[in-house]
C-alpha cells in the first residue's frame, strides 16, 4: 500500500511538473533555502531572502505566479535541466564552468568570497598559513570549485557540506579551522549571530574570474532563448526603476546590484 501510494505521488507530481512547464502564467524558480541572508526560511516553513524578494518582483513584473522549488545546491543545475522548474534563483555565481551547461541572465549582484576564521587565529586565506588546515565550504559552489583548484593541491584539507549551515556548526565545534562563502552570508548568517562571537573575516577576499565568476545571475536552460528574454527584460526593468536597489539596501544597507 506504501509503495503504490508512492507510485501515485510520485505520478502525481510529474503530471504536476509537467502542468508547471506548459503554464505560461507560472515561473517556477529552483532554490536551495539555506543560505542567509540571500535565501532561507523561517520558523513557520516561509521562505526569506533578499533572492526570494528579487524573484517575486520578477514574477511580478512578469505578470506572473512564483513557484518556489526546492533543491539540494549541488543538484539545481541537474534538476533544471530535469525540467522540475524553470530557472535557478539561489545566489548562483556565473562561471564558465556553468555556462557550459546552462545559460545565465547578466549578473544581477557581486558580493565578495572571503574566509572567516576564529579571531586571533592568526590564519589567511592562503595555502601558506592553511597547510594541514581543514576548510569548510558549500558544496557545488564555485567556492568549492576555487578551492578545489587552488588550495587542495596545496597541503589544506577541503571540507564540502550540503548545507551551509552546517558548515558554521563544525566551525564552532571545533572540526574545522576555517569556512569560505559569500561576504553577506557570512556576515548575516554566522558573524553577527551569537555562534558567531570570537569569528572574523581573515585577509583579504579571494580573487579568480576563472573559478568565482563575473556576479551572481540566474541560470536557465539552454536554448529557452523566450523566457530568457523575459527574464533579462524584468531585470533590466528593475534595475532601471531602481527595486533591485532598494532590495539591496534593505538587506545589506549597501548597493551590491551589477551595473
Amino acid at each position: 500500500m506504501k509503495l503504490k501510494h508512492s507510485l501515485l505521488a510520485a505520478a502525481f507530481a510529474m503530471t504536476a511538473g509537467a502542468a508547471f512547464a506548459q503554464s505560461s502564467d507560472t515561473l517556477r524558480f529552483g532554490i536551495e533555502a539555506a543560505y542567509p541572508p540571500f535565501e532561507s526560511k523561517t520558523a513557520s516553513g516561509t521562505l526569506v531572502g533578499f533572492d526570494v524578494d528579487v524573484g517575486n518582483a520578477v514574477c511580478a513584473k512578469m505578470k506572473v505566479k512564483c513557484v518556489w522549488v526546492e533543491n539540494a545546491f549541488d543538484g539545481l543545475i541537474p534538476a533544471l535541466r530535469a525540467r522540475k522548474f524553470d530557472v535557478i534563483n539561489s545566489a548562483m555565481n556565473i562561471t564558465a564552468k556553468r555556462k557550459e551547461s546552462i545559460d545565465f541572465t547578466p549578473p544581477i549582484y557581486v558580493v565578495p568570497i572571503v574566509m572567516v576564521a576564529k579571531r586571533g587565529s592568526g590564519l589567511l586565506p592562503d595555502t601558506k598559513a592553511l597547510q594541514g588546515k581543514h576548510v569548510g565550504v558549500l558544496q557545488g559552489s564555485s567556492q568549492e570549485d576555487f578551492l578545489k583548484k587552488h588550495w587542495a593541491n596545496a597541503g589544506v584539507d577541503i571540507v564540502s557540506y550540503q548545507d551551509q549551515d552546517q558548515v558554521y556548526s563544525d566551525l564552532v565545534s571545533g572540526r574545522l579551522d576555517a569556512a569560505v562563502q559569500e561576504a553577506q552570508t557570512a556576515q548575516d548568517g554566522f558573524l553577527d549571530k551569537p555562534n558567531g562571537a570570537g569569528y572574523e573575516i581573515a585577509g583579504a577576499p579571494l580573487k579568480d574570474p576563472a573559478t568565482l565568476g563575473e556576479g551572481t545571475g540566474f541560470g536557465l536552460r539552454k536554448g529557452d532563448k523566450a523566457l530568457l528574454a523575459k527574464v533579462d527584460a524584468a531585470l533590466d526593468a528593475l534595475k532601471k526603476d531602481g527595486t533591485l536597489t532598494a532590495l539591496s539596501q534593505k538587506y545589506f544597507k549597501r548597493d551590491i546590484i551589477a551595473k
